[in-house]
């Protein structure tokens, strides 16, 4: 569970930090990029531990809001499984087609 909750942090993290205070991406990465414990983020701020869990938990559901209403994520992650049952189709139905590989490569880098 708590691999999970760190993966989604990290991945909502990646989409919405800019909309985050300086202080909220400092924690938020310090805490769950970089394994720091609350401890050690409150020494290199110079705050209490508490201050710090605070603006975590605060943080983590402002990410989660931003995603409930802007969908980012999930709908990054919807459109990497639509494109890959797309190349499936393509390489099973036009396997000597050279332009439709070349149509999804270029959707596929638009999210990268």
């Amino acid at each position: 569970m708590e691999i999970e909750k760190t993966n989604r942090m990290n991945a909502l993290f990646e989409f919405y930090s800019t909309l985050l205070t300086e202080k909220q991406m400092n924690y938020m990465e310090l805490y769950y990029a970089d394994d720091f414990s609350l401890g050690e983020i409150a020494e290199e701020f110079q705050v209490s531990r508490q201050a710090v869990y605070d603006n975590i938990k605060r943080t983590e559901k402002i990410l989660e809001d931003y995603e409930r209403k802007l969908h980012l994520f999930s709908d990054y992650i919807v459109r990497g499984e639509v494109l890959d049952r797309a190349e499936n189709y393509i390489k099973a139905h036009y396997p000597k087609d050279e332009e439709l590989p070349k149509l999804l490569q270029e959707l596929q880098e638009i999210d990268e």
